[in-house]
């Protein structure tokens, strides 16, 4: 045991605990310093998990096969960019966006749909909530079989988990209005598409942005998933499975920190069209205060 890493490793965790604590109670005058001090807390801490790692890493001698130090998973990631690239293009770029905006648009008609009809909404959600319950290992293999083993099969796999969170939440989202809200339009002899585009709708963001944030997880999740199954030789998937098999698993953290990034990223650039397009909404003017 080398206790010089993980003292070292632990005063900065100190170090950082305290100087969270004071940043979270302490309250700046000026709004610049005070949104630069909101980003410092999740960023310091990120950092402190990091540096307690390749502390404990160091520290007890942790084999590398079990679990490589940040700085080993950091080095590999530098030397192997192209391939890391390729397999980002191959998951997240072809795969992840292809079937999001595919089962998510697909999801929004569909719910605009069975607003409109009954019979669908009788028919569509108890069989939408048996489908979204199906495990993706028993569709991928299917999807595999049906598209073949390129993209084409990741972005169906990402279809349908996408299709119906996006299909229940919008559908949830057209009946939040109340009946003396309704009753109003028709007072003012709205028809049933002015009806939904001036009050429907906006009520119905929220919910619309809820399922748009799960998806972009679920999404990156299906298609890495689907990999295992029968892919080129590439994608964030197919690496993961064949370098756990060679035993390195630096490679493997290292797909996993760039799929992290990715989807933390997708994540964050909905949370941000959330904001601008729902900025009336309590949630979003309380968060703002």
């Amino acid at each position: 045991m080398n206790a010089a890493p993980l003292f070292s490793a632990l005063t900065f965790w100190l170090a950082a605990w305290a100087l969270n604590e004071w940043l979270v109670r302490h309250h700046f005058q000026s709004p610049f310093a005070q949104r630069t001090a909101r980003l410092a807390v999740p960023l310091l801490f990120g950092i402190t998990i990091l540096v307690l790692w390749e502390g404990i890493v160091r520290g007890f001698d942790v084999p590398s096969v079990l679990l490589p130090a940040p700085s080993a998973i950091w080095s590999r990631l530098v030397n192997s960019i192209p391939t890391l690239w390729a397999d980002f293009r191959q998951t997240f770029l072809k795969s992840v966006i292809t079937g999001y905006a595919l089962g998510c648009g697909l999801g929004f008609v569909v719910a605009i749909l069975i607003d409109r009809s009954p019979f669908l909404q009788k028919g569509l959600l108890p069989l939408g909530n048996f489908v979204s319950a199906l495990p993706v290992i028993g569709v991928a293999p299917i999807m595999v079989m049906w598209f073949g083993f390129d993209w084409q099969s990741k972005v169906a796999v990402v279809v349908i988990m996408t299709f119906f969170p996006m299909l229940v939440n919008t559908v949830a989202g057209l009946a939040a209005t109340s009946h003396m809200e309704r009753d109003l339009m028709r007072t003012y002899a709205a028809s049933w598409w002015q009806t939904l585009v001036k009050l429907r709708l906006p009520a119905a963001w929220p919910f619309i942005f809820n399922a748009l944030k799960i998806n972009s997880t679920l999404a990156l999740i299906g298609a890495i998933v689907a990999e295992f199954f029968g892919t080129p030789i590439v994608g964030m998937g197919f690496r993961i499975s064949t370098e756990v098999g060679r035993m390195n698993v630096d490679m493997v953290w290292a797909e996993i920190a760039v799929a992290a990034l990715a989807g933390s990223f997708f994540y964050g650039a909905v949370a941000l069209v959330e904001r601008a397009v729902t900025f009336w909404h309590p949630s979003v003017r309380g968060g703002q205060a």
